[in-house]
């Protein structure tokens, strides 16, 4: 699988592109606001598909370019149905530009697939940041797109409309049961490992609560 890297917007997003080296269809992970001109050049330049756009949460800095994304590729858009209401209708918090409505056409569901060319991703739904926040594992390359669930030394957010602290206790203790090599690359800031992290991961997993 080849991998591309980028990071976009006021809040920094992490915005990745994924392609499958034998058919050139990609994907795009958290197309963020703006995006377009660099995904746009990236696929012209290596003459890739992009057949979908997967976000991993529905807040504003990662789902923001995902109508203009669509437009110029064809790329159907892919979220987990429990945050839905984020694309249809968006209402974010404290966007520094308006955020235009995506429609999902492309359903997330647990222990589920991302398919592109001979690629797979396996979901993983971590609800917390919000209700339908979701992790992608490559197996194949030892990869997990955390999105804003999990960072180095942290998690994302539970104080936002849609966060629990009790479901993202529940999803961290998931994440804690992947193998410790698993090279982890979150929604913003640098990368990781579930190794590096186990320490805490753990303590999440045998308390059932965040270490507050």
């Amino acid at each position: 699988m080849e991998r591309l890297h980028a990071v976009i917007g006021p809040l920094s997003t992490n915005v990745y592109v994924l392609a499958d080296e034998r058919s050139r269809e990609a994907i795009a992970i958290d197309t963020a606001t703006p995006c377009l001109p660099w995904i746009a050049e990236a696929l012209d330049a290596r003459g890739w598909t992009l057949r979908l756009i997967v976000s991993t949460h529905g807040h504003w800095d990662h789902v923001g370019e995902n109508k203009a994304v669509a437009d110029q590729t064809g790329a159907q858009i892919a979220i987990h149905p429990a945050d839905n209401h984020y694309l249809l209708d968006p209402h974010p918090l404290f966007a520094p530009f308006d955020i235009v409505p995506s429609v999902p056409a492309v359903e997330l569901a647990d222990g589920g697939e991302v398919r592109f060319g001979g690629v797979r991703l396996r979901v993983i739904h971590t609800p917390g940041h919000t209700e339908g926040s979701v992790c992608l594992v490559h197996e194949d390359d030892g990869l997990l797109f955390s999105g804003d669930t999990l960072f180095p030394g942290g998690w994302g957010r539970v104080d936002l409309p849609g966060g629990s602290a009790d479901a993202m206790a529940e999803s961290i203790a998931r994440l804690a049961g992947l193998d410790d090599a698993l090279r982890v690359l979150p929604g913003h800031g640098a990368a990781t490992t579930i190794g590096a992290e186990r320490p805490w991961l753990d303590v999440v997993r045998r308390e059932g609560r965040l270490p507050f």
